[in-house]
């Protein structure tokens, strides 16, 4: 019986090679890279041959190769159509987010997958971090009462580049809402549920490029609580400290760092007193709260397995129960919002 998925990659080059093929595919217990295709032959040669795999000159020499599963990690103007590809050939498919340029896409492509009965799952690592599936299990125990806020933080500086895809509009379909706050959006659903409806503003307020550097995101969620994303790439790595703040009736979790590219961080579960009424002091107990310190968890490996596992097991992949889709109809009506100047509901 197969105990491991042949993993194809399309896109050799940036988060493929930084992080998903050596932190992901290549230390994945049920999963082995076996072909990497990208349009810089000399970069997709050394990453081929760094990792034991065969390098290929084309997406579709690729899908004739012995693989069951590609990761897509190309530029989001590219997607839709290699996605499309990758699923006429057969295989599972794994795209980094956001899966598409638009909600029509993304519903196209959907429904491509259910078609030939394929996987096809969005990027969204940052659900296996350690804290958060911590913070996840005190929620769902009841530890926080009923949910009535949350914060979700994502910034960096990231400055004119040439050619740089993420800063085009036709390219990228947004900027920093697009490329960050998706990650934001999609944690904040994963603790609290559905959201109902965004109210949104972006602006372009430090770099000159076409895509905003700066959005924030008010959401309403369909259990009634509150929440606030905000993602800039127009402040300093070193003073954003990516947090994120779930509050509920019976307490908070707060923490800090655990919202980026790595396994690090620091939470802290603050529980009401046992007992505790109104205080017209409003006192505050100075106390520290309980550190949540589960042991660290790499994303990349954790998406990869679990994807993996999935298409093994022949259940439906965590990141593919429609989650892709999901994530673009509140981008697109992100958006709308911002155009509009008006809180738009999530279309289902």
């Amino acid at each position: 019986m197969q105990n491991c998925i042949r993993w194809g990659v399309v896109g050799s080059g940036g988060i493929a090679r930084r992080r998903t093929i050596p932190e992901g595919i290549a230390t994945a217990s049920n999963a082995c890279l076996a072909g990497v295709y990208g349009t810089n032959t000399k970069t997709n040669a050394e990453v081929a041959k760094a990792f034991g795999a065969a390098p290929f000159d084309s997406l579709k020499s690729l899908m004739a190769a012995d693989i069951d599963a590609v990761y897509v990690a190309t530029p989001v103007y590219m997607h839709a159509p290699q996605v499309a590809h990758c699923l006429g050939a057969g295989k599972h498919v794994l795209c980094e987010k956001p899966l598409a340029l638009n909600v029509a896409e993304a519903r196209t492509l959907m429904e491509l997958a259910g078609e030939c009965k394929l996987q096809l799952g969005a990027g969204l690592m940052m659900r296996f971090h350690s804290q958060h599936q911590e913070a996840l299990r005190l929620i769902a125990a009841g530890k926080l009462g009923k949910p009535v806020y949350a914060r979700a933080q994502l910034s960096c500086w990231y400055p004119p580049l040439e050619d740089a895809w993420r800063q085009n509009a036709s390219r990228a379909g947004g900027g920093s809402l697009a490329d960050m706050g998706v990650h934001c959006i999609d944690l904040l659903e994963m603790f609290f549920g559905p959201v109902a409806s965004v109210n949104c503003q972006i602006s372009t307020l430090v770099h000159n490029y076409e895509t905003e550097d700066s959005a924030v995101v008010m959401l309403m969620f369909e259990n009634g609580a509150m929440g606030t994303v905000d993602t800039f790439f127009c402040v300093p790595d070193e003073s954003s400290k990516n947090v994120l703040e779930l509050y509920g009736s019976e307490g908070s979790i707060l923490a800090k760092g655990t919202i980026g590219q790595g396994s690090q961080g620091e939470m802290v579960f603050h529980a009401r007193p046992q007992g505790k009424g109104y205080d017209a002091q409003q006192a505050r107990d100075q106390a520290d709260g309980v550190a949540l310190c589960p042991p660290p968890v790499n994303m990349y490996r954790a998406e990869i397995e679990e994807f993996s596992q999935a298409i093994l097991d022949g259940r439906e992949s965590e990141l593919a129960r429609g989650r892709g889709l999901r994530s673009q109809k509140i981008l697109q009506a992100c958006y709308e919002s911002a155009k509009t100047l008006k809180s738009v509901q999530i279309g289902k």
